[in-house]
């Protein structure tokens, strides 16, 4: 883990589509210059799928910190721009769930996470990928797809992780489960399966869903909800959302750099909350792949 410090001049780049980001981009711009960080631009981007764009020319024009405020899936969205460079990422949490926050340990209130972005330090993290793109938390197939591709936009903006609960309940009824195959090179898994999660970091929709899953193992986790049961995924959730003894029960994990994933039927996959890709696909770890601004005792 390297402790350098974090550079003081940067180029700010807010999702203003995102739950917070309209009402914080103007708060942030400004607390993080009266914080010491100096700005050398400031974007915010209400078309999200430019937001990519807009932070491949701040990495380009030599910023020694590019600082990305949304939700998990503008992170995601825009962490390939970061890989192979010096420039360091700095994530604002303004989203719904913030899950890649939470495993940095970063403050997700404003004045907390502008003070560690100002005043904190560079950890070298690794990444995720599926197939060839990079993803900064989780990705997942089943029902978590089926929620985040369907969900209003309005409901997860103004009830957050409520509203994802409630439309959870309606996607639901429709929902199957899947033949499941995992294959790491060497054995092959096969299981039913309601739901599966691919882990870099513990948390997955703001629950802590791994004990064993961080951003600098050097392995990807694969966690497997089995069986045909949808109480049964249902009851993983509370179970982990609660933290409850047995609330590992219902779920098997894979621990390695690279696994094939193959179901049937097909199942399409969210990655950081963004319905993105459609098994088959590779699995893997990309260690120490970007380095990221945390708290200094973080």
């Amino acid at each position: 883990m390297e402790t350098n410090p974090l550079p003081k001049d940067a180029i700010l780049v807010v999702n203003a589509h995102s739950r917070r980001g309209q009402d914080n981009f103007a708060q942030a711009k400004e607390k993080l210059e009266a914080a010491g960080v100096r700005l050398i631009a400031a974007h915010a981007v209400e078309e999200p799928e430019k937001m990519a764009q807009i932070v491949r020319e701040a990495v380009a024009s030599g910023a020694p910190m590019v600082i990305v405020g949304g939700g998990d899936g503008s992170m995601s969205g825009t962490v390939d721009e970061f890989v192979g460079k010096g420039c360091v990422f700095g994530v604002l949490p303004l989203g719904t769930a913030n899950s890649f926050a939470r495993t940095l340990g970063l403050p997700l209130d404003l004045d907390g996470a502008v003070q560690a972005i100002a005043s904190g330090k560079r950890r070298r993290v690794d990444l995720g990928m599926i197939d060839q793109d990079y993803f900064v938390n989780a990705a997942s197939l089943g029902l978590s797809p089926m929620i985040g591709q369907t969900v209003p936009h309005k409901l997860k903006r103004y009830l957050g992780r409520i509203g994802y609960l409630m439309w959870a309940v309606k996607c639901s009824v429709g929902f199957r489960a899947f033949r499941l195959t995992i294959d790491d090179g060497e054995n092959q898994r096969r299981m039913w399966s309601t739901e599966v999660r691919v882990l870099n970091g513990p948390y997955h929709g703001g629950v802590e869903l791994s004990d064993h899953a961080d951003v600098d193992t050097g392995e990807i986790v694969i966690q497997a909800v089995v069986g045909r049961s949808k109480p049964r995924l249902a009851w993983d959730w509370y179970a982990k959302f609660f933290k409850l003894r047995d609330r590992d029960a219902h779920t098997e994990e894979f621990h390695g750099q690279s696994f094939r994933i193959e179901t049937k039927p097909r199942q399409r996959i969210s990655i950081d909350g963004e319905v993105l890709a459609k098994t088959p696909v590779t699995v893997k770890i990309a260690p120490g792949a970007v380095d990221v601004a945390v708290p200094a005792d973080g």
